[in-house]
């Protein structure tokens, strides 16, 4: 029924197949880059934040530097 039509055949079902990829990957990456946006906080890494405790020092250091700063009791 439809083996004469412009000779491209089984092009047009790969081209609509990457088009279709094209097309959701695009959704997705928009989809990413707004909760980025939104969210930029939390996509932060650990260590980016110098005040962060993982990025002061030993295990020893930190229950030192919250008790100077006054965040915690001697108990």
């Amino acid at each position: 029924m439809m083996w004469f039509t412009d000779g491209f055949h089984w092009g047009w079902m790969l081209f609509g197949g990457l088009m279709m990829i094209l097309f959701w990957g695009g959704v997705i990456a928009l989809a990413v880059v707004i909760l980025r946006a939104f969210f930029k906080d939390n996509f932060r890494s650990v260590g980016s934040d110098p005040s962060s405790p993982s990025a002061s020092g030993t295990a020893l250091e930190i229950p030192n530097e919250r008790d100077a700063e006054g965040e915690v009791d001697q108990e």
